[in-house]
């Protein structure tokens, strides 16, 4: 997993911005198999419902960057 450049601190205070659940790191490998391809990893919600992007060694947390995962 490529890492955002944030300290454990930080990270722990993100939150998504649709559903304000908490965000946890996930490598590019995890999020592919939920159908999603970010290069450099990304984000998910608790209930692994959203994920966000890492551009850049950092998380882009729009709501339209988002990608809904659709339960298997």
């Amino acid at each position: 997993m490529e890492k955002a450049n944030l300290s454990r601190e930080t990270q722990g205070l993100l939150r998504c911005p649709a559903t304000r659940q908490k965000l946890h790191p996930a490598s590019a490998e995890e999020l592919k198999k939920l159908g999603v391809d970010f290069a450099e990893g990304g984000f998910l919600t608790e209930d692994k419902s959203m994920a966000y992007p890492i551009e850049n060694g950092l998380p882009v947390l729009k709501a339209e960057d988002g990608k809904t995962i659709k339960s298997r």
